[in-house]
């Protein structure tokens, strides 16, 4: 069965809507008109690594780790001082160790990287040791406060709220540095976020999610009651059980019970359940990309262990992203992030391409390979000659929203480099 995507495409021709300019550099195509990279994928990412090797140290950190919003010359964007610790250093670490095991565990700088990106999490951005959340990892706070203040919600959250997903980015994030280093604090803080989510676990249904999109960290007081990403809480739950701690077995089958029995099917009733996501948007009925893809990308990871359903359940969440967030830029289909976002963002275009790319190498199906190829080719024009990026590739620059840049990037041209090794060549 070919997508309606795929056939739209056929139709029209990918050569259709060429443009003199994407991002940072001319486009280059081949004869049938696909868009190649402006540099070898390997040469294009080492770039990038090494600009933020170079990024200034300022209070302990990198300044990439608690700016949000950094220019292209590593300089804080004056108006908009709010930054997303968990989202941002989690996928930031997650990015870092993927890189890191890809060159052999040959650049020391880049896991030293991922520990001050780690060290941020678990020292600068938590709420204080009561309430509700506890110690939980921060989703928004200010990138002038060190460490950040009880009432420092900003963006989308109000002053003492946090957001429950996040803190599963969060702490997933922080087992993998634990595995990568062997320092323990960063699992104490995993398992700080872990028990605090089990605590404030409710029974899930077709209206809410096992937790809402945001709570007040002192009363537990929830809203917003569905957050489509919950795949970072259940990564988190069967990481921890690994390392031996059973006491999130049990959380674990509930939510995934949820998840197959009330989120995957709600893709075919219009949505409900794919709603809330990114810090600064709160519109209840914003449908959300990311978060279908990352459930793809686990189903595809764990396949039979985790759901038996997992070809056509992987399938059905990428369809339910084409079908709402797909717009052609230069002939090439690019992925927006939400309902009341669809530009192609760095970080959920990049997300597209790799799960695709996951896709076609774990199913064998070609459906998709060369929308994922294209994707990630258009994300990577953003790139410039020195490795600065700019958070999307719609026209030239640099810099910008760092988890769109860099963060939520380079760990999904790991993923497609891992699927189609030959891409990076």
């Amino acid at each position: 069965m070919r997508s309606t995507l795929a056939v739209f495409l056929t139709m029209v021709g990918l050569a259709f809507g060429q443009t003199p300019r994407i991002g940072n550099h001319a486009p280059q195509y081949d004869s049938r008109g696909t868009l190649l990279p402006w540099t070898s994928w390997t040469d294009a990412l080492d770039r990038e690594m090494g600009w933020y090797q170079k990024c200034p140290v300022e209070h302990g950190y990198p300044r990439f780790v608690y700016l949000t919003f950094m220019d292209g010359d590593y300089k804080p964007v004056a108006r908009r001082p709010d930054n997303i610790p968990a989202m941002q250093n989690g996928m930031g670490i997650i990015s870092y160790l993927k890189y890191y095991e890809w060159k052999n565990k040959s650049v020391p700088e880049v896991l030293q990287l991922a520990r001050s990106m780690g060290d941020y999490l678990v020292k600068e951005s938590l709420t204080p040791n009561t309430g509700k959340y506890p110690r939980f990892t921060r989703s928004t706070g200010w990138s002038n406060q060190f460490p950040l203040k009880p009432d420092s919600g900003s963006q989308a959250d109000q002053p003492f709220e946090i957001e429950p997903d996040k803190g599963g980015i969060a702490g997933y994030a922080l087992v993998l540095l634990y595995e990568a280093t062997g320092e323990k604090s960063y699992l104490d803080q995993a398992l700080q976020n872990a028990h605090d989510l089990v605590g404030n676990m409710q029974d899930g249904n077709g209206e809410r999610s096992p937790w809402p999109a945001r709570v007040d960290y002192r009363t537990g007081a929830g809203r917003l009651p569905v957050s489509s990403n919950m795949v970072y809480i259940l990564r988190l739950f069967d990481r921890l059980v690994q390392h031996g701690h059973t006491e999130f077995q049990d959380p674990s089958a509930r939510l995934w019970r949820w998840i197959k029995d009330y989120q995957i099917p709600d893709l075919a009733k219009g949505g409900n359940l794919w709603v809330q996501f990114f810090e600064d948007h709160q519109e209840p009925d914003n449908r959300i990309a990311w978060s279908p893809l990352n459930l793809a990308r686990y189903l595809l990871e764990q396949k039979g262990a985790l759901d038996a359903d997992w070809k056509k359940d992987s399938r059905a969440l990428i369809e339910f992203v084409n079908e709402r967030f797909i717009s052609i830029r230069g002939g090439i289909a690019v992925c927006g992030e939400q309902t009341y976002d669809k530009q192609p963002w760095g970080g959920v275009l990049s997300t597209y391409g790799a799960v695709l790319a996951k896709y076609s190498a774990e199913t064998g199906s070609a459906e998709y390979k060369g929308l994922s190829y294209q994707a990630l080719n258009f994300a990577m024009y953003a790139i410039n000659d020195d490795g600065c990026p700019r958070d999307n590739s719609l026209e030239a620059g640099r810099g910008g929203w760092q988890e769109d840049a860099h963060t939520d990037k380079i760990h999904n041209f790991m993923d497609a480099i891992a699927a189609f090794p030959e891409w990076a060549k």
